[in-house]
């Protein structure tokens, strides 16, 4: 029985669902004690001083860590602008203000939690008060007052596209559509709060238990953070459930590694361990960048699109984190997966003291694909055009260049995926003369039935997107698998040393199976050696929709080469391989020219809606998402990514408001930010996967986890317009937004 293309059982679901998996909170060791955390609270200030004698006096209270503490006092996964802790006392300038409301001011360690907690709230922190900016385009102005003030700007990132000649094509255009689109702040939401334990080992390094993404990036920042040699530093990734890109940045891992550290210096080797509550977990980690986004969009009356122009503003909050990567992607997919000869991007992200904003599945995917799907629903509407033909004249097609002027790697299926969505959807597509199809509306599937009340619209709309697979724009790739063949005659183990982070999407599953189907051994013969980088070498992150691919790639190439030392009789069989992807590369700095991505995903949805006009609220009747996964290497586990990425997306568009005022966030409980529940989930979820084979994938697997999030938002507000007769320019679709939309309140 082959092991790839099968629905195999999770290799952790026992574990899961007895309890018997231990996730980073879950951990405990003898003689532990616990640390707190004390947030800045304020958006924008300097610390004059902090007292830490009430605290450190309380009994129970064992340490008390502030900025002097901290070696290196310095972090970021894109570029170092963060402090560990803020305040004085660092040889690093400017590391004394604080500039969002998460900032970590000071540590307490203590026999106990509580004890933890009332030290720190016996911290007496004098502050100074600053300008607090909270609107991206008020920092871009000059003379704003500085977030960062050794650098000239609050804008710290600027990319630019252009090609062809937007303004002539714009001459030319038979109809224009403008657009001002704003997307919103979004929390992760994930189902533990950040949490972990920190330890020396039995070979002297400072060991982190912790829920993460990039098991050797941690590592990395934790180390120079401490100002330690790498290979003293020890991180270990449990299970845990959900990431979503919230778990990319540090949130307590270089703490906890420096309160290990500086007690183990004091003579004190217990371990020390933290779990945030789910307020903190609130204030204190990044979320999804809001965008201000401005768009206008020519095009002939035939129906192709011959010019766009855009300018997206990203809030980046008060650190860079990873808000150059998601701008990057934000820039190239705002302008849709279509060819147009003429565009001119203008992209920048901006210091706010809001919240700091970083990676959330889709990377500036789901932000630019709003604007740029909602463009084209309303350009079919002024062209008296059907969305779904409009799409289909203008789509990216093999050989065809994108906005950055070069084509997409070979196996491009967005035709296909397109039409076999409106196809699936109730469209009817026929070819005529030429090859060109013509694309109308045919009978209303069941569930678009007219509602029974009055006061019930229903509507359907349509969107597509594409999503890159890997990291982006000249970022270094790469990702190491290491195999060990034991047996006699045959293979009676293999044990796979691999760094995958599994966050419950169901990685260790995938990379079982695919060394099961290298090998040609049944998967119960495969043993996982897993996230820990003492025992396994660098895989880089799961994210960007990477880790199928290049895990699946290490993991075969490593299997091919033990087999070739198998064969020559060498018991064990043991290789090591890097897999490598073609490059890609950056955007030049002027025109936007590059090869931003090796391999991409491709997806469509259709989406149905019913609306009550007196109350205002929004329901999903129906989802059909059509992904091209290449192959699918676990069809369930594609199902449930899927249906997964679908409600998320549902609480982006619908439910989840993320309010912000004066730097201070409104909704930091799971009361007042309202995730979906089971009642508000879409009545059905059609989840069809195709299978166009990538080149370079393994098995002709591409990345596929964050593709279906990308259209969902645009083909909601599309099926809300034909409902209600009204466009929506930003979102959540809250009841309050819906009855001001229709000019009820």
């Amino acid at each position: 029985m082959p092991a790839i293309g099968q629905s195999f059982p999770r290799v952790d679901a026992y574990a899961k669902v007895t309890g018997e998996a231990r996730y980073p909170g879950d951990f405990n060791l003898p003689n532990q004690i616990y640390m707190k955390i004390l947030f800045a609270n304020r958006p924008h200030a300097r610390i004059r001083s902090i007292d830490l004698a009430q605290a450190e006096a309380l009994p129970g209270v064992i340490a008390v860590f502030t900025a002097k503490d901290v070696p290196v006092n310095e972090y970021g996964l894109i570029m170092p602008d963060q402090p560990v802790l803020c305040g004085p006392g660092s040889t690093k300038p400017y590391t004394d203000r604080v500039r969002w409301i998460g900032d970590q001011v000071a540590l307490v360690v203590a026999e106990s939690e509580a004890i933890a907690e009332q030290g720190r709230d016996l911290i007496v922190v004098d502050y100074e008060d600053l300008p607090v900016l909270t609107s991206p385009e008020g920092a871009m102005k000059d003379g704003a007052p500085l977030i960062h003030p050794e650098r000239d700007s609050n804008i710290f990132c600027h990319y630019r596209i252009r090609k062809g000649d937007v303004e002539a094509a714009f001459a030319q255009a038979e109809v224009v559509i403008e657009g001002e689109y704003r997307t919103p702040a979004q929390e992760h939401a994930y189902l533990q709060p950040e949490a972990g334990i920190s330890y020396i080992d039995e070979e002297g390094r400072v060991t982190v238990v912790v829920g993460g993404q990039w098991a050797h990036e941690d590592q990395e920042q934790v180390a120079h953070a401490l100002g330690l040699p790498l290979d003293q530093v020890r991180i270990i990734y449990p299970p845990i459930g959900g990431a979503f890109g919230g778990r990319e940045d540090m949130s307590v891992q270089i703490v906890l590694g420096l309160a290990t550290w500086r007690l183990h210096q004091r003579g004190i080797d217990r371990p020390v361990k933290i779990i945030w509550s789910r307020e903190e977990s609130m204030i204190g980690h990044h979320k999804r960048h809001p965008y201000l986004i401005r768009t206008r969009w020519g095009a002939t009356l035939a129906g192709k699109v011959i010019a766009a122009q855009v300018e997206l503003i990203a809030d980046g909050g008060g650190y860079a984190y990873t808000s150059t990567k998601v701008l990057g992607n934000a820039t190239l997919m705002c302008t849709g997966p279509y060819e147009i000869p003429n565009v001119k991007v203008d992209s920048y992200a901006v210091y706010t003291n809001n919240m700091v904003t970083g990676a959330f599945r889709g990377f500036g995917g789901p932000q630019g694909a709003f604007a740029a799907e909602t463009q084209m629903n309303r350009l079919a509407k002024a062209l008296g055009m059907d969305p779904v033909e409009l799409r289909l004249r203008n789509v990216l097609r093999e050989g065809a260049l994108l906005s950055v002027g070069t084509p997409l790697p070979k196996g491009v299926s967005l035709p296909q995926v397109v039409e076999r969505c409106a196809r699936e959807a109730g469209w009817q597509v026929t070819q005529v003369d030429g090859g060109e199809l013509k694309v109308h509306r045919g009978a209303s599937l069941p569930i678009l039935k007219p509602a029974l009340k009055s006061n019930l619209r229903r509507g359907l709309g349509f969107a597509t997107a594409f999503k890159n697979v890997g990291f982006s724009f000249g970022a270094p790739e790469q990702c190491w698998a290491t195999v060990e063949l034991h047996g006699g005659a045959e293979i009676e183990r293999l044990i796979l040393h691999h760094a995958a982070a599994e966050v419950g999407q169901g990685v260790h599953t995938v990379i079982t199976q695919a060394a099961a189907e290298a090998a040609g051994i049944p998967i119960d013969r495969v043993e996982l050696v897993v996230a820990d980088t003492a025992t396994t070498e660098n895989s880089g992150s799961v994210s960007a929709s990477r880790m199928t691919f290049m895990s699946g790639n290490s993991v075969k190439c490593a299997v091919e080469a033990a087999l070739e030392k198998w064969r020559s009789e060498e018991r064990p069989a043991i290789a090591t391989y890097q897999y490598r992807p073609p490059r890609t590369t950056p955007l030049d700095p002027q025109t936007g020219k590059s090869e931003p991505n090796f391999s991409y995903g491709y997806v469509a949805q259709a989406v149905t809606v019913e609306v009550d006009v007196e109350t205002g609220h929004v329901h999903i009747l129906d989802v059909i998402s059509t992904d091209d996964v290449g192959r699918a290497i676990n069809p369930q586990q594609v199902q449930g990514q899927i249906e997964g990425a679908v409600v998320q997306a549902t609480g982006y568009a619908i439910s989840e408001n993320f309010v912000q005022q004066g730097g201070y966030v409104q909704t930091q409980h799971l009361s007042t930010y309202l995730i979906p529940t089971v009642l508000d989930v879409p009545d059905r979820v059609h989840s069809m996967i195709l299978e166009y084979p990538d080149p370079l994938g393994p098995w002709g697997a591409r990345g596929m986890a964050e593709m279906p999030f990308l259209p969902m938002a645009p083909a909601i507000i599309a099926a809300v317009h034909e409902a209600t007769g009204v466009w929506f320019n930003e979102f959540p679709l809250t009841p309050e937004r819906v009855l001001r939309g229709l000019g009820k309140i």
